[in-house]
């Protein structure tokens, strides 16, 4: 059954069952594999998608429940001015360390920044909290994100 998605601005029918993960979606029908999968439980932030804006986690939303809503992945995140900010500040300040994690990671940051464009320490460990990184670099996804709100005010 074909499922229409609008994803990162392209209308796009994919074949797939309704029941689908959008990340498998995503990756396997629509050749975009810049979103991770990382636990299949919605535990580890490694497939954040953002769906109407809002960071979802791909490996548990059935595709057939995004369908007609605009999603964008981290191939398209860059597309507006906090996406920008956001991947700008993590090449700055070299966030990446294994890489896993980080296009998540930087889906978290970017809906952070949409809806509070000057967030406190507190604000972005609540942001971020569902996003796990192994390399432990938080402090630099941390000051990643204060650096990105600096270049947006």
């Amino acid at each position: 059954m074909a499922i229409q998605l609008e994803i990162n601005g392209k209308q796009t029918a994919l074949d797939a069952p309704g029941e689908m993960p959008l990340l498998w979606a995503l990756r396997d029908l629509a050749n975009l594999t810049g979103t991770k999968y990382g636990c299949g439980m919605a535990l580890c932030g490694a497939c954040t998608v953002h769906v109407d804006g809002a960071p979802v986690r791909a490996c548990v939303t059935p595709v057939s429940t995004v369908e007609g809503k605009p999603v964008t992945t981290i191939e398209g995140v860059g597309r507006d001015a906090a996406g920008r900010a956001v991947q700008a500040a993590w090449e700055e300040l070299d966030v990446v360390q294994c890489g896993y994690c980080q296009s998540g990671q930087i889906m978290s940051a970017a809906a952070l920044l949409r809806g509070n464009p000057r967030p406190t320490d507190d604000d972005i460990d609540e942001a971020m909290s569902g996003n796990a990184c192994r390399c432990a670099t938080y402090v630099r996804i941390r000051a990643a994100i204060h650096r990105a709100a600096q270049a947006l005010a």
